[in-house]
């Protein structure tokens, strides 16, 4: 293994150290926990080490945001292969995308919460986010009607799945009505496309 080899595989393995702590910090203490001081620390590396790596925590917070984004769309791939139909298959995505945002609050707010330096919806997005995406209009162009554009419809849904997380997590919808919605949700996007 030549040298340079080597230090290529050290370097990638510095970089998934500090996002792993990053994410972990913020899972157990929130975004506002994570510093390049406190990751350092963590990490057992110097300031400078960090900053070689990442411009600051921004930074840091879109690489977790791309990492999510994968384990999102794994997940909504998942979930979309093991559905039977059109309803079923839309269901199953929104409750899987729920479900993550549930389970995983600060990876989710890295994704889509807070403000990253991502492109997002242009050519140039990460593939992660284009896979994440893509996973989403898989199960939503299925029940697009004739006249509609099947990106705006998926952006529409995404933005109600992610509404719905959103409102839950700061207390303005009751959980104990989370599955009804989503069944409406469902149900209203698929109303038009069963006639």
């Amino acid at each position: 293994m030549s040298i340079q080899t080597r230090r290529e595989r050290e370097r990638a393995e510095r970089e998934r150290l500090i996002v792993t702590a990053a994410r972990e910090l913020a899972e157990a203490e929130g975004w506002e926990a994570v510093t390049t001081r406190r990751l350092a620390a963590e990490i057992e590396y110097s300031q400078p080490v960090l900053y070689s790596h990442f411009k600051g925590k921004e930074a840091i917070m879109a690489a977790v945001a791309v990492q999510g984004c994968a384990e999102l769309a794994a997940e909504l791939r998942t979930a979309s292969r093991a559905a039977k139909g059109k309803r079923g298959t839309l269901a199953a995505v929104g409750q899987a995308y729920t479900a993550f945002a549930r389970r995983r609050p600060a990876l989710y707010d890295a994704m889509f919460t807070h403000r990253v330096d991502l492109p997002f919806a242009t050519p140039e997005a990460p593939a992660e986010l284009q896979e994440a995406f893509a996973e989403l209009l898989a199960a939503v162009e299925p029940i697009a009607v004739e006249g509609d554009d099947p990106g705006l419809l998926t952006e529409t849904y995404w933005a109600g799945l992610h509404g719905l997380v959103t409102l839950m997590r700061s207390g303005r919808l009751p959980e104990g009505a989370h599955e009804r919605r989503l069944e409406l949700l469902t149900g209203h996007f698929t109303a038009e496309a069963s006639r």
